[in-house]
């Protein structure tokens, strides 16, 4: 298994003030089969008002970022359980006693939550207990 490389913290920073467009949100949905809900709780917006963006449009500097965290979480879990989605999609939708017996998609709402994740991930990587 290779080694998850995130995404650095600097080209984070800059793409989010750039902006990641809204065609994005459904790339990252299908990494691990997301739902639209998922999509939008971890984005901090209501599933409406996610589907009333157009493809063009530029989420603002704080959705941005949260997307592209979101991004390497996912790609993290599927790095941390060989690619296979089924797996991931399920292991990011049951509690997890480390995450105070919540599920991931619970914690997606906070930067925290996202840290909190992707350090169980990183147990996981190295067969510590998770």
């Amino acid at each position: 298994m290779t080694a998850f490389q995130p995404t650095s913290p600097f080209i984070v920073i800059a793409s989010s003030r750039q902006g990641v467009l809204r065609t994005e949100v459904d790339e990252v949905a299908a990494l691990a089969g997301l739902t639209d809900k998922e999509m939008a709780f971890a984005l901090n917006m209501t599933p409406r008002n996610l589907h009333r963006l157009p493809n063009e449009q530029r989420f603002g500097v704080d959705a941005s970022e949260r997307l592209i965290l979101l991004k390497n979480l996912l790609l993290h879990a599927l790095d941390t359980f060989d690619g296979q989605k089924n797996t991931v999609l399920h292991w990011f939708r049951t509690p997890i006693r480390e995450l105070g017996n919540q599920p991931p998609t619970r914690l997606l709402d906070t930067v925290t939550g996202f840290g909190l994740i992707d350090d169980v991930l990183g147990r996981l990587d190295y067969g510590l207990p998770a």
